[in-house]
């Protein structure tokens, strides 16, 4: 990107780097009217601009690169301004004040050095080609991508927090992964040995082997995988390729040549300002070493970022002096939370614990001597608490009497701290240091909402941890001002969901048209409230969602009947209640999926996915699965999804109730139930919880007096466990408090809100929920149990529903002109069965001379 000529009176300014933390100094740099003192020259060894490299992993997951990038291209293209991509820095002449590149040699009058780090990959013989991986840049992951074709299974080593991250990535490529960590514990330097324990228990119950203690000695050849690994003790390990995450070293190789002072541990040495032994030179980021110490965090480079574009432009700003390196992250799906001084290390520092071995969650706050202090914290399984206790200890907020009350599970909610009661120093958004103040000042600076407060400050901007307590801090000033929140639905409804929900139902409105010309503005609607409104008319009156009036407000999961996969095959799920089927039901399915070629596998939920229709064959599949007996399984919709059960008394020995009969009933019941969101039950017929009810939004267990309710638990990205509702119910009572329940949510809660955001989000917690539900004490029991009734009445099988009707079969075709299917889909033989086959290695059929045009197409 060349930038245009500029005065001669100019200085010279070179950023070798432009990661997250180069780009970010030269934003700060902009910002702060750099370009009217210099002439700025930005140096990056990759072809692509800064991107976002905390969510790495995205990319992966079919995030597309460009995406990631921190900034417009047009960012880079102002006067003054030169970017240099796939150009490396090869020598800094500090005598000559002079950067060479294979292009020669630029002169600088200041220099920045934000070369970042390299990942450390120790000297193991065999460690070559798909067996030395790393997980750092776009282009590893490329590689990564590519060796995990026909592979099985993937290794990493290092239990640190890029190597969970990498552990994720293979699992995203659907290959058996397994982490090797050489100390006695995951995530060592942020977890103590109860929270890594904690962490290995969830890790390894979601599939990843953990293998701890582990030396690899050396790599060869394998027998059944394409690698062996010998470790210094322990089995050996086979794999198909291997991920180095074991930490990473200063960037430093241009420094040292240089002459540049090093501290002892690795980094350039600086100054409080960034300097480094060159007054001309500054470091930042994971390349500089500050008191010997180097951060590898995000948050602490962009600050270093600031700190050293304020010294360039003449502004000094406070002095670097070390940095918070609490963290809160979801690894592989688990909550993980380290906060200050989380190993107590602070001399006379005390200790509270708690430990859930059941539920694999561990909590530790550490205090100081007198108790009058929170030093750290260290948090798995549950970051709810993070939040309040990261401003404990960020701003010296004295504890309660009972310290331990901060991390004790409580039955109305998380002990929280107001966010009236943050000091205006807060800290809100470490990664852009932006204070309470902060926002405040941007309110008052005209800012009147949470995303022109963000653009104004930054905040949530970078690794997003912040977000909800962004939003709860903007509210609360808003509020303060006399401003009213806007909690519209969207453009085209001035209501919450909430509101709308009452609306339909108290007005009988049965269609969005109705809804929109009397409540709303517009004429067509948006992505945002046409399936909220669709949910909420689903939840009401249960009318087929192929009905001509509705289809416009679906998905395309709904508008079909079934979820789209990443090939653009779809996938087929029956209804299997409480996981119940004869020998009969096993053959049928068994029949359909071999006669249409797909894959089959069974769920944890009890059912058995079938995958890689197309779009044209879905109506031919599901007559015959309906012909068989089936039903749809509803995995499409946000609406129940399963009921999932032991064998209970019938057959188990241990078992004091009939749960599967029971589990039948309750699916039987709420099938076709349409939510907030998705919906998942479980009944087990004792306390050994075999069908893990407590993990599911309703939860059954049988007592030998009747059954005990648990409500408003989830797995998933953010995984909590139910809490205890009832105990000892008939049948009956049993099933009218979950009517209660499930309507009172669908009532109130807001668009795609699990059941346990909904419970959390409640004034009064738990407590207020039994006292509506079981108490009746807002009067609605009859009302609710009237509304399940009528959804339980006009429940009918939506593909049944379609199969029976030529005008809704003729959505189902994937080209207007062409009757069969996709010629550019194609599948690959894995394990006896078919999946997509990669991208970089399908052929591409040849197209019909005349112009095929997609279905949606015409629709639209």
């Amino acid at each position: 990107m060349k930038a245009t000529a500029t005065p001669a009176s100019l200085q010279t300014l070179v950023v070798i780097g432009n990661g997250m933390v180069g780009h970010h100094c030269v934003e700060q740099l902009i910002a702060r009217g750099a370009l009217e003192r210099y002439r700025i020259h930005v140096y990056g060894e990759e072809t692509r601009r800064a991107y976002d490299r905390v969510h790495l992993s995205e990319y992966l997951n079919g995030r597309d690169a460009e995406s990631m990038s921190m900034s417009e291209a047009a960012f880079y293209e102002r006067d003054g301004l030169t970017l240099h991509l796939g150009e490396p820095v090869l020598d800094i002449d500090r005598h000559a004040r002079e950067v060479v590149t294979a292009n020669g040699r630029v002169g600088y009058d200041k220099l920045v050095l934000a070369t970042g780090s390299y990942p450390f990959v120790p000297p193991i013989a065999g460690a070559e080609g798909a067996s030395r991986l790393v997980y750092r840049s776009i282009d590893d992951l490329d590689l990564i991508r590519a060796a995990a074709q026909g592979a099985r299974r993937g290794v990493v080593v290092g239990g640190g927090l890029l190597g969970l991250e990498a552990a994720n990535a293979l699992k995203s490529l659907n290959l058996e992964a397994h982490v090797v960590e050489f100390a006695p514990r995951l995530m060592p330097v942020q977890l103590d040995e109860e929270g890594g324990a904690a962490l290995k228990a969830r890790i390894e119950a979601l599939g990843v082997g953990v293998h701890l203690s582990r030396a690899t000695q050396d790599i060869k050849p394998g027998t059944q995988y394409r690698y062996r690994m010998r470790f210094a003790e322990g089995a050996p390990l086979e794999t198909d390729l291997i991920v180095f995450s074991a930490g990473i070293r200063p960037q430093v190789s241009l420094a040292r040549r240089a002459g540049l002072a090093l501290a002892e541990r690795g980094g350039v040495a600086i100054d409080d300002h960034c300097r480094s032994s060159d007054e001309n030179i500054y470091a930042i980021g994971e390349c500089a070493a500050w008191n010997g110490s180097v951060f590898g965090l995000v948050a602490p480079g962009y600050q270093m970022a600031r700190i050293a574009a304020a010294e360039l432009c003449g502004a000094p700003e406070q002095p670097f002096t070390g940095a918070d390196m609490s963290t809160k992250l979801k690894l592989l799906g688990v909550d993980v939370g380290s906060i200050g001084d989380a190993h107590g290390a602070t001399p006379g520092a005390r200790s509270y614990r708690y430990i859930d071995e059941a539920g694999a969650s561990y909590r530790r706050l550490v205090v100081s001597a007198d108790g009058k202090r929170v030093l750290g914290a260290v948090l798995v399984g549950d970051n709810r608490y993070y939040d309040t206790l990261l401003q404990y200890a960020q701003n010296g907020i004295a504890p309660p009497p009972d310290p331990a009350s901060l991390i004790l599970p409580a039955s109305s909610a998380v002990p929280a701290l107001g966010v009236d009661a943050l000091p205006a120093t807060a800290t809100i958004c470490s990664c852009h240091n932006v204070s309470k103040g902060a926002v405040s000042a941007a309110i008052d600076g005209g800012c009147t909402d949470l995303a022109g407060v963000k653009s104004c400050t930054k905040a949530a901007s970078g690794c997003g941890g912040c977000a909800a307590l962004l939003k709860q801090v903007v509210e609360h000033e808003l509020a303060g001002r006399g401003v009213t929140v806007d909690k519209s639905l969207c453009e085209h409804f001035a209501y919450t969901r909430q509101e709308l929900y009452a609306i339909v139902r108290v007005g009988g409105i049965e269609t969005f048209e109705e809804l929109l010309a009397s409540h709303g503005k517009g004429h067509v609607g948006c992505d945002i409230c046409k399936p909220a409104v669709g949910s909420i008319l689903a939840s009401c009156w249960n009318r087929p969602i192929q009905e001509p009036r509705l289809v416009p407000l679906q998905d395309t999961n709904d508008t079909f009947m079934a979820n789209m996969q990443k090939n653009g095959t779809y996938s087929v799920v029956p209804r299997i209640p409480a996981g119940e089927i004869t020998p009969d039901g096993l053959i049928a399915i068994g029949a359909v999926a071999k006669k249409y070629k797909l894959y089959t596998k069974i769920t944890g939920g009890q059912r058995i996915d079938l995958f890689g229709a197309q779009l044209h064959e879905l109506p031919d599949i599901w007559s015959e699965l309906i012909a068989a007996g089936f039903e749809t399984g509803h995995a499409y919709g946000k609406s129940t999804r399963t009921v999932k059960s032991c064998v209970g008394s019938t057959w188990c020995r241990y078992g004091v109730q009939d749960s599967v009969r029971m589990a039948l009933d309750i699916e039987h019941r709420y099938k076709g139930l349409r939510s907030p969101h998705k919906l998942k039950f479980a009944v087990s017929g004792c306390t050994r919880e075999c069908a893990e009810a407590q993990s599911k939004d309703i939860g059954v267990i049988a007592t030998e007096n009747g059954w005990n309710l648990y409500v408003c638990g989830n797995g998933g990205m953010r995984p909590r466990h139910a809490e205890l509702f009832a105990t000892d119910l008939d049948d009956a009572t049993l099933i009218r408090m979950i009517d209660r329940v499930l309507m009172f949510y669908i009532r109130t809660a807001d668009k795609l809100q699990r059941t346990s955001v909904w419970r959390e989000s409640l004034e009064g917690g738990l407590d207020y929920l039994k006292d509506v539900v079981l108490n009746d004490s807002l009067g609605l029991g009859a009302e609710l149990e009237a509304q399940m009734q009528l959804v339980v009445d006009r429940y009918e099988c939506e593909w049944a529903d379609t199969v029976s009707s030529p005008e809704k079969l003729k959505r189902f075709r994937t080209f207007v002109n062409e009757r069969g299917g996709d010629p550019d889909i194609q599948f690959v033989q894995e394990r006896g069965q078919p999946r997509p086959a990669p991208a970089a290695s399908a052929s591409l059929p040849t197209r019909p001379a005349a112009r095929v045009i997609p279905i949606a197409e015409e629709i639209v």
